[in-house]
């Protein structure tokens, strides 16, 4: 029954999300666009083994869901310094060396997106109030910041994996 709950609670999650179409806002002159997927392997018609990438509408304890932030400029003149903050979704754990942008400078944060900073840099408080060297799954945001200016038209992705707690 504790399971059941969890992963009704999941689902709801993830359909309050929006599952394939998290969010679409326009951020300035940045149009975002997030998605969340899990991998399945499927047999292709050679009979060879393929792993596909599907909407994450179904996710039980353990399972590993990979969210990525399509964006899109859609301003006429450059974005200089332009960042992408993502919070790690409740009940899930951020995984690893898992989080991927091509041009761009990735810090996280323990904090609920108060500080960023590199991993070496993270430290929380363990019960004792000893402050020591956090871990990925003490993240609840990522930042992605872009190191050069974004173009009019400019598209591209930025994204991470995360396992449900």
């Amino acid at each position: 029954m504790q399971r059941f709950l969890l992963v009704f609670i999941c689902v709801l999650f993830l359909a309050h999300i929006g599952v394939n179409k998290c969010f679409a806002e326009k951020k300035g002159d940045i149009l975002l666009k997030t998605i969340a997927e899990v991998e399945v392997e499927e047999f292709n018609e050679e009979g060879k083994k393929e792993v596909k990438r599907i909407p994450a509408s179904k996710v039980v304890p353990g399972d590993e869901v990979i969210y990525t932030n399509f964006y899109t400029i859609v301003g006429n003149e450059p974005i200089e310094d332009a960042t992408i903050n993502n919070p790690v979704p409740k009940h899930m754990i951020y995984l690893q060396g898992s989080a991927k942008g091509k041009g761009t400078f990735i810090t996280f944060s323990v904090d609920n997106g108060n500080v960023y900073d590199v991993p070496e840099k993270l430290f929380v408080l363990d019960p004792d109030g000893k402050k020591i060297p956090a871990k990925a799954s003490d993240y609840t945001h990522i930042r992605w910041q872009f190191k050069k200016a974004l173009l009019k038209g400019e598209k591209g992705q930025v994204g991470f994996r995360a396992r449900l707690k």
